[in-house]
C-alpha cells in the first residue's frame, strides 16, 4: 500500500460513514486489503488496477460510496476516524512485529 496521507485518512472516513457501526471495522479491513493488492498490481504491470486504483487507501475508498464530508466534531464521523486510525495502527504494528525463527 502506498503511504498514508491526511486525504486518504478523510475519504476512507467517508466511506465508512455510509455504513452501519458494526459494518465499518470488517470494510475498513476490506479497503486496506484492496489497497495492498492494487499497489502490488500497480508496481507488477505499470498502472493502476482498474477496480481499486494506484495503490493508496484514497483511491479506494473513492471507488466506493461516500457520505460527504462533515465537520470532525460530528461524533458519527469520530467514530469513523477512530476506526481507519485504529485499522492503520493494527496495521503497522503487525508488520513490525519480530519474525520468530525457526530453529
Amino acid at each position: 500500500m502506498r503511504p498514508v496521507l491526511p486525504g486518504d485518512i478523510a475519504a476512507a472516513g467517508c466511506a465508512l460513514l455510509v455504513l452501519p457501526a458494526r459494518k465499518r471495522p470488517g470494510a475498513m479491513l476490506e479497503m486496506l486489503h484492496r489497497a495492498e493488492a492494487a499497489d502490488r498490481y500497480r508496481r507488477a504491470l505499470g498502472h493502476a488496477h482498474p477496480s481499486w486504483g494506484n495503490g493508496s487507501l484514497g483511491s479506494v475508498a473513492m471507488c466506493l460510496p461516500r457520505a460527504a464530508e462533515p465537520f470532525l466534531n460530528d461524533p458519527d464521523y469520530v467514530d469513523c476516524m477512530l476506526t481507519v486510525f485504529a485499522a492503520l495502527k493494527a496495521r503497522n504494528d503487525r508488520r513490525s512485529m519480530p519474525t520468530r525463527s525457526r530453529n
